[in-house]
């Protein structure tokens, strides 16, 4: 039997392969590996961008007290700036909403449906542009793509105080194509940055501050409309232009402030970079790989839990679609608030996701997964959206039912951190990462066209419809849960029958390997 044999039999040997310097950005044949499904697997040159630093942290161990100091600096860094700007593109989202009760619909004479149209054309621009803003952000520089686009956004939410309809749904449009850059950014860096058992809390951070950016539109909507009488141009415009503004600093602190990736990193010693490396070892990925895969695109198209996840995010997203657009809509012509009532209203939903959904995502010290934190809140949701749809005759009931539906980014947020742990090889981490925004995108766009005009105020058909996404979403959670749970199993099974893992090449952490090709990966529960 070859060295080359005994390695993917995981029989020790004394030769161990090993990819150069000189091997990295070529396609030249290392070895070759059995994947995880009996396939053979061509180890090349063409390798994650972390391998030049792994190649030089050989021999670096970390002690404890190291690790939780490089923690607490990566987290200082990085986290607070990520958490301001996914706050701030929430608050662009949900300044529709906002604005449709500062005079919006009725300055821009807004009959039946039209409204909804304005949610629809939002997510019309960024399911057209999701996988192109994917497919930039994975050949060109990471962040300086991402901010690229966040301050074309913020120019282009400046100019939504526009004289007429038309035009306020063709910028909504554009507002949402440049949008589509931004979570699939974030789960990029996460992924770059922080451990498998880190990322849950950390995405939780940033995905949680849409209710910071909830509270935020809220508070300036509401200093706006009690002062409306002071301005002379319409209030609602004035917000667009605010938080427009807002953005465009946003990004320009992005640029400068966030690295590309940790070899970039500014804030760290040339040590720490090697150590940045060493920590996210046992990822079994690295920081990302320029070069589109076709292998990899196809593998993502054939993973069953691709469409698991796809489908998640569209029944998870109907309900979405219509809080996010109606929400304010509902406080003043279902419970009957008035314009800055349901203004003040719009903070206390923000605040519930914001220290809400981080409270939950911290639990996970005290459960063994978390994925049974989202199971518990999308079961959660199905209860909230049922007492928000059938709790007529109790507003109290129907209040906490609609305050407590903003727990529901849980579920939305384990998925997106299981793409940075779970989803290994950089083309098809981007390309299941692009279909679960496509879903996304999908659900979003029918969540508006549930609330039919004829229907107001209850608008019973959209409650309704939120009960079932969210009754859908909790089975597919389910099903998520348990494909992993077997898929590990079978992984540790094959390994105790081998006698150990397979030997791969040195540093083949950072091979980009997929998470099928790599016998020795295991997917985080």
């Amino acid at each position: 039997m070859s060295d080359l044999e005994k390695k993917q039999s995981g029989e020790k040997v004394d030769t161990v392969i090993s990819i150069t310097e000189a091997d990295i950005g070529t396609n030249r044949l290392i070895t070759t590996i059995t994947s995880v499904h009996g396939r053979e697997v061509e180890v090349t040159g063409d390798v994650d961008d972390a391998m030049r630093l792994a190649l030089k942290s050989k021999g670096l161990v970390i002690d404890e007290a190291t690790n939780k100091r490089l923690l607490r600096k990566i987290d200082t860094y990085m986290l607070p700036l990520c958490c301001f700007l996914y706050a701030c593109q929430f608050m662009d989202k949900t300044t529709n909403s906002l604005a449709s009760i500062m005079g919006l619909r009725t300055d821009l004479n807004m009959v039946g449906d039209q409204y909804s149209w304005t949610g629809t054309a939002f997510y019309l621009g960024y399911l057209f542009f999701e996988f192109f803003a994917s497919y930039a952000l994975q050949r060109l520089p990471l962040v300086g793509t991402a901010s690229t686009f966040i301050v074309f956004w913020g120019i282009i939410l400046c100019l939504h105080a526009t004289p007429n309809y038309a035009g306020f749904v063709f910028l909504r449009t554009v507002l949402g194509m440049a949008e589509s850059s931004v979570t699939p950014a974030m789960v990029m860096i996460t992924s770059q940055w922080w451990k498998k058992d880190e990322n849950f809390l950390r995405t939780a951070f940033w995905f949680s501050s849409n209710g910071f950016g909830n509270i935020m539109g809220s508070s300036i909507a509401y200093g706006l409309t009690k002062h409306a009488d002071s301005y002379s141009v319409a209030a609602w415009k004035i917000l667009f232009i605010i938080v427009g503004m807002m953005t465009i600093c946003v990004g320009v602190a992005f640029y400068f402030h966030i690295p590309n990736t940790p070899a970039e990193a500014w804030f760290l010693t040339e040590e720490e970079k090697l150590l940045v490396v060493e920590r996210i070892r046992t990822n079994q990925q690295g920081f990302g790989n320029k070069h589109f895969k076709k292998s990899q695109f196809m593998e993502a198209l054939k993973d069953y839990r691709t469409w698991l996840f796809f489908f998640f995010a569209l029944a998870t997203d109907i309900p979405n679609g219509s809080l996010t657009n109606f929400g304010s809509i509902l406080m003043k012509e279902d419970f009957g608030y008035s314009t800055l009532e349901s203004l003040k209203m719009g903070m206390i939903g923000g605040m519930v996701e914001f220290v809400g959904c981080i409270a939950f995502a911290a639990c996970v010290r005290f459960v063994k997964h978390r994925m049974i934190m989202a199971l518990v809140v999308c079961a959660l949701g199905v209860v909230c959206s049922s007492m928000l749809a059938f709790a007529k005759n109790s507003k109290e009931a129907r209040l906490a039912g609609y305050f407590l539906l903003n727990l529901q980014p849980v579920g939305y947020f384990c998925l997106l951190s299981s793409f940075a742990a779970n989803t290994a090889g950089h083309t098809k981490k981007v390309t299941v990462d692009a279909i679960y925004l496509i879903g996304y995108c999908i659900g979003n766009l029918i969540g508006p066209q549930t609330f039919i005009a004829s229907q107001a105020p209850s608008y019973s058909g959209g409650k309704i419809a939120m009960v079932v996404g969210y009754c859908v979403s909790l089975v597919l959670m389910i099903a998520i849960y348990i494909s992993y749970s077997l898929d590990n199993k079978r992984r540790d099974q094959a390994e105790l029958e081998r006698g150990g893992p397979v030997q791969l090449p040195e540093n083949a952490e950072f091979a980009d390997l997929t998470d099928f090709e790599n016998p020795n990966f295991r997917y985080s529960l």
